[in-house]
């Protein structure tokens, strides 16, 4: 016989082992893992990762880790800066809230004289302007801050706020909130000191002109120090030192002391060492406003003992 008896032995087959099921779909088989928690999922439940796939669970525990590390990071002084060291910002605060309130000042004005073109007259405005007389007779030292938010006319007003407005927008974005804030401030004091010290002491002014100056002070020095094209900010700049000189009845003491500290402070903002950058920064502001501040007491004494004599419709006041 040429084929034995019996067929040789042969194993029986072996039944395929069973696929696992998808973890959060227990009636679906699959063949694949997160690589990250290595539970078995479907395609529906994996996300594509740099190496592999990860689960829904493992993708939203990572967003978690890493929001809660950026949060860490930026509380501990890190992450991005602007050149000033400031924390990027998506759109301005500050400067549309000044406008707000020299606008709401300025209706209040307007309202008490019932007159928007003459709203000098009104009580509010001749109570905040800035006079040295008050201030050194009166100790009426809110004139050197409330001066600034007050506008002889609606003229006067729509061209500071649309300056503020141009410039404003720019420096808090590279500045921060923070820092632009004192800018404007600090300007606005320098600007009413330099009035105070040099200019008539009976004569009233009022504007936001100095702490406006400030500003343009700073841009000249970011332009510079950034190395942007500088022709655009020195036309701007002639082109206001020609109407402060020009137009008759207005402060180029009060524009010159805010566009020199607005300078210096955006100085101390961009080259700052980048080390405790925030305590330089802080120190030298703050160095500013006690040296104006010293000025203007200084100046105080000195005009303790003015006399003041009327000469036609004008008060001339000699110390």
């Amino acid at each position: 016989m040429n084929q034995p008896p019996y067929p040789p032995h042969q194993d029986p087959p072996q039944q395929q082992a069973a696929l696992p099921t998808c973890w959060w779909h227990p009636n679906r088989q699959t063949g694949l893992r997160c690589t990250r928690c290595e539970r078995p999922a479907c395609p529906d439940c994996l996300r594509d990762a740099s190496v592999g796939y990860h689960c829904i669970d493992c993708v939203q525990a990572g967003r978690q880790q890493q929001r809660a590390q950026q949060g860490q990071y930026r509380r501990a002084g890190f992450g991005a800066r602007t050149a000033a060291g400031a924390h990027p910002i998506s759109k301005p605060l500050v400067t549309p809230v000044l406008i707000a309130i020299n606008v709401l000042v300025f209706i209040l004005t307007a309202a008490q004289a019932q007159d928007p073109m003459n709203n000098g007259a009104s009580d509010l405005h001749q109570d905040g302007v800035l006079w040295p007389i008050g201030i050194v007779s009166g100790d009426e030292w809110w004139r050197l801050i409330s001066s600034g938010f007050l506008h002889f006319g609606l003229l006067h007003v729509a061209m500071n706020m649309f300056a503020l407005w141009i410039l404003g927008r720019d420096l808090e974005m590279l500045l921060g909130r923070l820092r632009f804030t004192g800018l404007y401030f600090v300007s606005l004091l320098g600007g009413s000191a330099a009035v105070f010290m040099f200019d008539d002491i009976g004569k009233a002014t009022a504007g936001a002109s100095g702490a406006i100056y400030g500003l343009l002070g700073g841009i000249l020095v970011a332009v510079l120090k950034l190395r942007l094209k500088a022709t655009p900010v020195l036309f701007v700049i002639g082109l206001n030192a020609v109407l402060t000189f020009s137009i008759p009845n207005i402060s180029w003491l009060g524009h010159l002391g805010g566009f020199v500290i607005g300078a210096l402070i955006m100085v101390a903002m961009l080259y700052a060492p980048e080390k405790n950058r925030g305590v330089w920064q802080g120190g030298a502001v703050a160095l500013l406003a006690v040296a104006l501040i010293g000025l203007v007491l200084l100046r105080d004494a000195q005009l303790a003992n003015a006399t003041c004599t009327v000469v036609g419709n004008q008060l001339v006041c000699t110390s």
